[in-house]
């Protein structure tokens, strides 16, 4: 790109300062042109350190950028990126993409009537190792099954243990989009949830029926006291077993630098599909919101 992207960012949680503020304002292609959050204090000391703007309204934010990148929780995401694409912004999303189907339907609509870019931040997605896993997977195939485990101690303690809307949403919603996103890359579109189940300290193990007869099994919490996350999935077929795990740190400064790569050139090239696009969000919501069925309404 001849010019550097205008990107605005909205919220200011560790997530956004740790991730998104930083990752904005380094690469080479985007420059973080704008906060908004709806504490003034968080924005201007997030834009303070690294020399953006401070916007004191949502519209406004949108008047002065190209792009918006949200670090806010689903229902607020939904809302907001939603305005943003009427607005003609492409927008970087957080996972899941929204509260439910409904909202994610209706921001996914939003997205594609306006021809903006869309990337969903789906952090494991981006890493040169899942890439090179995802490849050899798919180059083998003749897979027949698969897991993952999640498991972490996130919501016990440390800087996402205070999140309300990550303690109302559990597992499922934080690390769900994770893992049903890697085991649908590597095994084909998940078509059924055969079963679920949730403890009540937020232990949840899914079975998921992939098309082509294959199946796969997943177990999450974010309140089982390990360090570090043990993040780990395997697909076994006639080719044997093939393992992925999560390294420790997550990556996630690496993965986000990735993810802006791919923006950047989408908008460069007028590229609007991407396998981490908004309708991908779309589909990890509607497996999503078919596992809180099976576990809140057996």
């Amino acid at each position: 790109m001849d010019e550097r992207l205008r990107v605005g960012l909205v919220g200011g949680g560790p997530w956004a300062r740790s991730v998104h503020a930083p990752g904005l304002a380094d690469h080479p292609g985007t420059t973080l042109t704008a906060v908004w959050t709806r504490r003034p204090e968080a924005a201007r000391e997030l834009a303070d350190a690294h020399d953006a703007a401070v916007a004191d309204t949502f519209d406004e934010l949108l008047g002065r950028v190209d792009a918006v990148s949200f670090a806010v929780p689903p229902a607020t995401q939904a809302e907001l990126a939603i305005l943003a694409a009427k607005a003609g912004k492409h927008v970087i999303l957080e996972k899941p993409i929204a509260p439910d189907v409904v909202a994610a339907e209706r921001l996914a609509d939003a997205v594609t009537e306006a021809g903006v870019a869309s990337l969903v931040m789906l952090t494991l997605r981006y890493s040169v190792e899942t890439r090179d896993w995802l490849r050899a997977v798919g180059e083998a195939g003749g897979w027949t099954g698969g897991n993952a485990r999640w498991l972490s101690g996130a919501l016990l303690a440390g800087v996402y243990s205070g999140s309300p809307w990550r303690h109302d949403g559990g597992a499922l919603a934080d690390v769900g989009p994770h893992v049903f996103d890697l085991l649908d890359a590597a095994l084909g579109r998940i078509v059924r949830v055969a079963g679920a189940h949730r403890t009540a300290d937020d232990l949840v193990h899914v079975i998921f029926e992939h098309e082509n007869d294959v199946t796969s099994s997943a177990s999450l919490s974010m309140r089982v006291p390990v360090r570090p996350t043990v993040a780990e999935f395997a697909v076994y077929g006639q080719h044997g077993y093939r393992a992925l795990n999560r390294k420790p740190g997550g990556g996630a400064a690496e993965s986000y630098t990735a993810l802006l790569d791919d923006f950047a050139a989408m908008i460069a090239t007028g590229t609007r599909a991407h396998s981490c696009d908004v309708r991908r969000g779309l589909h990890l919501q509607r497996i999503l919101d078919e596992v809180r069925e099976a576990v809140y309404h057996a």
